[in-house]
């Protein structure tokens, strides 16, 4: 094809020439390039070729040349075969997943989006469809959509190892970058999920293809339906298929821009026009768009396939032998033509093992017996067919019953007796004459049949149940129902709903993974962006092994409805003892799962733990406020101020409060030994902490070295230990001692020795009270959980007692039918 000028039109050009010694120059570069060509191709005299690479040009070692389009070094005579080949095993593939595409397409009718105009059984017949299978993918589609992609974005973070600051930063930073590059950057991303959400329950399979887009400079995941999407007969998954075939479809000038850029080669390509598979003509014909005039699309065939090219064979490091393994490439082909366009190797540059780069995200709704997923046609589609041939037939018996046809006497011919009679016609018919009404006779047309209704009813109801798609209408319920009973009947009516959702979350994992390995190899080292209300930034190396990217939503959890009864049951276990619960993270939890807004406007929030003076602790004990010793505090200090403070006769008359104290005194001794350990063994813990980094590094290299430093820490921290022990053994002892001299004075007084008896009896009674009211509660939930048991087995045998009623009615039913038809038979013919 003939070179482009790309010089920017109607802009006034100035032209240097060059000096003797520049062209000089630049003909001793052009030559020094002429001598590294990587091909050498020489003609033979008998018109064969030989085809020699450099090694060391043709794989230069850097990513540009490691991704370079290898189609420009070989020759047609290669090319030409490759094509043909790869096309050869693309129609193969297709053709035996012919069933698989006439089922889905077939199955498409069921949706009931176009009207049938029927002429039988006549003119004018219903040709309604039943929409339960409509129903089922809608209602799929808009639980699925607004659980896997909040409006805040679709991405959370958890950190892989030991929690610290920098990591949980670097956690935070990963998490808004991609969600601003979900829900800001990629524009296509929601309109395109959402499209997905509706196509994979009806095809069972979706794939999402994750890569840089060069022309967008950006990262770009597209959804790419089953159809455009072409394995093996072998393949059970992305991972272990020999082939996977991409069917791009681009226009002509999509198609230049590739060539004028460099991705695909600049060579002469047929005029194509878009041709449509039947899948996609029953798609277009279902959405209500027909084909205009002839579009010049190309059908591009983009094969990642693992082919052993000549001149690039992989070679065994040791002996310098070629292997024979085949490599992983992208071959990118166009179907009319059959012309290789491009070549490029898709494996990493430095990956020893040349594993494939995988860039599709295989989603499933129901895992199917091979490669392709089950969807709702494949599940219900027979039900859906049979339900919309039950509504017809109703509908026709209601139109013939509402319209009355028969015959009418017109001597004794009938005109058109080779026709069907049509609702409200009567047809003349040639008969002598009589008395009017013996002149006509009504059809016995019968209304709709009640048991075709209730079939039609139990196909219906047998569908719905297996999609999900019974709504458990709570507020109709009993609202005294125990929480754990709603939880039951939503659980039972969503196991299939719940599988589902697992799936599409392993999916969406597996998807921002392979995001992140994009922005990981296409970030600069540092990338400010701005947001609303300011500026972050995100590091190239902030998408490393220390953090974990998952989808914010929860795999347990598929529905809001779910989550709310789970909070509603968290909140009554946490109100039946609220001394074992968090009674802030329980509301909040709450307020969470009903969607609230700005909660801390709501809940107020948790007192921060600092530390406080003497004085303040002791109002804090006054008024049952948990308080608590703190590192560098003066623990002596605040030990002789409680212990003054244990004197007074406010304290002596609390017991409580004295309680509270002390745990705060012993609280103080504990941490005095710990900073004077500190101090005598500063040398031996620095020891002890370089000791542990190392034996974490000896554990794979040396065991038995690392077994025998680890006894040698145990011993050293042994030896610690106990003097520790001793350190407290000693303050507790002069920490007694002062106690009892600030008390000696309460202990020898009998009125205030009979008034401590009398307080501790008091306290006696009080526990005593409060163990009887724990042990009254205890027994209330258990009767509660009973009562809970007892319900939910009384549902299971409703619904065990509905569906046997129903059972007996239709077999009542068609006993009575049998019976109706039995005596018909018997009943004599013509007065005979």
């Amino acid at each position: 094809m003939a070179s482009i000028d790309k010089s920017l039109p109607n802009v006034q050009q100035t032209i240097k020439l060059p000096n003797p010694k520049e062209v000089q120059a630049e003909q001793q570069q052009q030559s020094a390039q002429q001598s590294l060509e990587p091909v050498d191709i020489q003609k033979n005299e008998d018109g064969s070729v030989d085809i020699n690479f450099d090694p060391g040009a043709v794989n230069p070692g850097d990513d540009q040349g490691h991704f370079a389009n290898l189609a420009d070094l070989l020759p047609d005579d290669v090319l030409d075969p490759l094509g043909n080949e790869l096309h050869v095993n693309y129609t193969d593939y297709k053709n035996s997943r012919k069933d698989w595409e006439k089922s889905y397409t077939n199955g498409l009718d069921l949706l009931g989006f176009q009207y049938e105009n029927r002429t039988e059984p006549f003119k004018g017949a219903s040709g309604a469809t039943h929409p339960v299978l409509a129903e089922a993918v809608t209602q799929f589609q808009s639980l699925a959509y607004k659980e896997l992609l909040p409006s805040g974005g679709p991405v959370r973070t958890q950190i892989v190892g030991k929690v610290d600051p920098a990591k949980e930063q670097q956690a935070q930073r990963v998490k808004d970058y991609m969600n601003y590059q979900i829900m800001e950057q990629m524009k296509e991303y929601e309109a395109e999920f959402d499209q997905m959400l509706f196509y994979l329950p009806l095809a069972g399979s979706a794939f999402k293809k994750v890569y840089y887009d060069e022309i967008m400079q950006r990262a770009v995941s597209k959804f790419v339906p089953a159809d455009d999407l072409v394995v093996p007969y072998t393949a059970t998954s992305l991972d272990d298929a020999e082939s996977v075939i991409h069917v791009v479809r681009m226009s002509e000038n999509e198609v230049r821009k590739k060539q004028v850029g460099g991705f695909y080669r600049d060579i002469e390509l047929n005029p194509a026009h878009l041709m449509e598979t039947e899948l996609q003509e029953k798609e277009k014909k279902i959405e209500g768009v027909t084909k205009g005039r002839d579009e010049r699309i190309y059908t591009i065939l983009e094969c990642h396939i693992n082919l052993d090219i000549e001149g690039f064979e992989d070679v065994d490091p040791q002996t310098g032998d070629f292997t024979r393994i085949k490599l992983p490439y992208v071959v990118a082909l166009e179907e009319g033509t059959r012309k290789v366009l491009s070549i490029r190797r898709n494996y990493e540059v430095k990956d020893p093992k040349k594993e494939k780069i995988q860039y599709f995200v295989h989603f499933k709704f129901l895992p199917g017996l091979g490669f392709y997923g089950f969807g709702l046609i494949h599940m219900i589609g027979g039900l859906s067919r049979t339900a919309t041939a039950a509504l017809r037939q109703l509908l026709d018996a209601g139109t013939l019953a509402n319209l009355p046809a028969g015959f009418k006497m017109r001597g004794i011919k009938m005109r058109d007796e080779a026709q069907s009679i049509q609702p409200g016609e009567f047809r003349d018919v040639d008969a002598p004459g009589g008395n009017l009404r013996d002149a006509f006779m009504m059809l016995p047309f019968k209304e709709p049949s009640q048991t075709l209704l209730a079939l039609m009813g139990v196909v219906v109801q047998a569908g719905q149940r297996f999609a999900s798609i019974a709504d458990l209408q709570v507020g109709e319920g009993n609202q005294q129902a125990a929480v754990g009973t709603t939880v039951a009947l939503l659980e039972r009516g969503s196991r299939t709903m719940s599988a589902i959702h697992k799936r599409l979350y392993a999916s969406m994992k597996r998807e921002f993974i392979l995001l992140s390995r994009v922005f990981k190899l296409y970030l600069p080292p540092v990338y400010p962006y701005d947001v609303v209300g300011g500026q972050r930034q995100i590091m190239q190396t902030d998408f490393d092994a220390r953090v974990d990217i998952l989808p914010v939503a929860d795999p347990n959890i598929f529905s809001q409805t779910q989550r709310i009864s789970l909070a509603q049951t968290e909140l009554q276990l946490a109100a039946s003892n609220p001394k074992m619960h968090n009674q802030y993270e329980v509301y909040r939890n709450m307020y969470e799962a009903l969607g609230v807004k700005d909660i801390d406007l709501i809940l107020k929030p948790k007192p921060p733990m600092i530390p406080k003076d003497p004085a303040l602790e002791h109002i804090d004990a006054l008024g049952g406020v948990p308080f608590r010793a703190y590192p560098g505090q003066d623990h002596r200090a605040h030990i002789t101020a409680h212990l003054n403070f244990m004197a007074t006769n406010m304290a002596r008359s609390a017991p409580m409060m004295n309680a509270a104290i002390e745990k705060n005194c012993l609280e103080h001794i504990s941490l005095m030994a710990q900073e004077q350990i500190e101090l005598e063994f500063r040398e031996e813990l620095q020891q002890l902490q370089q000791q542990g980094m190392a034996i974490q590094q000896m554990a794979q290299q040396n065991p038995q070295g690392a077994q025998q430093a680890q006894m040698q820490m145990q011993q050293m921290q042994q030896k610690i230990e106990a003097r520790k022990a001793v350190l407290i053994a000693e303050m507790t002892e002069d920490y007694m001692k002062e106690e009892k001299k600030v008390t000696s004075q309460f202990d020898h007084d009998p009125i205030a020795k009979l008034r401590a008896r009398e307080l501790d009896i008091r306290a006696l009674d009080n526990e005593a009270k409060r163990k009887e009211a724990e042990k009254r509660l205890n027994l209330e939930n258990m009767k509660a959980m009973m009562n809970q048991d007892i319900q939910e087995t009384k549902i299971d045998q409703n619904e065990e007692l509905a569906e046997l009623r129903a059972d007996t009615s239709i077999e009542k039913q068609e006993m009575a039918n049998e019976n109706r038809i039995k005596v018909a038979k018997m009943k004599p013919k013509g007065g005979q």
